[in-house]
């Protein structure tokens, strides 16, 4: 092969591998901006105690405590014994982590009792009931945030 075809050869192999690392690049980049594009641009960071978060009474029974991310929600709830959370369903994810009490499910045609200690993963859309058998503090996470508590939408709570 003469000299100039082996620069010739050399210099595709070179325009090849530029416009691969430059697709390569541009993916990455594309990718960074689909991730950075779901993390909202007003995110702070926050460091509260309960004792800061405002404690909403939505019924006698029933008090809580809202947290809320860009993603996600914490809420810390307040039972006293024998309050009822109505069936009912929502888009969101839900973990339920009982800090102290317990509380009866009605789910997925079961009765779930949840003690202090223990966590429930509840999907999304699937309808659930409660009933707090003692007084119970409970955390609750949701993703993504629950809007009708947010915007005080929760009528089935408030009756």
């Amino acid at each position: 092969m003469s000299a100039t075809k082996r620069m010739k050869k050399k210099s595709r192999v070179k325009s090849k591998q530029k416009k691969m690392t430059e697709r390569v690049g541009s993916k990455q980049a594309a990718l960074k901006n689909t991730v950075s594009s779901r993390i909202r641009n007003d995110a702070t960071l926050k460091h509260l105690s309960w004792k800061e978060v405002h404690l909403e009474t939505i019924n006698p029974l029933f008090q809580r405590q809202l947290i809320v991310g860009n993603q996600v929600m914490l809420a810390r709830v307040l039972l006293k014994r024998g309050c009822i959370v109505p069936l009912h369903s929502h888009e969101n994810e839900q973990l339920s982590y009982i800090l102290e009490g317990a509380l009866k499910f009605w789910i997925d045609g079961k009765e779930i009792v949840v003690h202090a200690g223990e966590v429930l993963t509840i999907p999304p859309h699937m309808p659930h009931k409660a009933e707090a058998l003692e007084d119970t503090v409970d955390l609750d996470i949701f993703h993504p945030p629950r809007a009708d508590w947010i915007n005080k939408t929760d009528n089935y709570l408030r009756k």
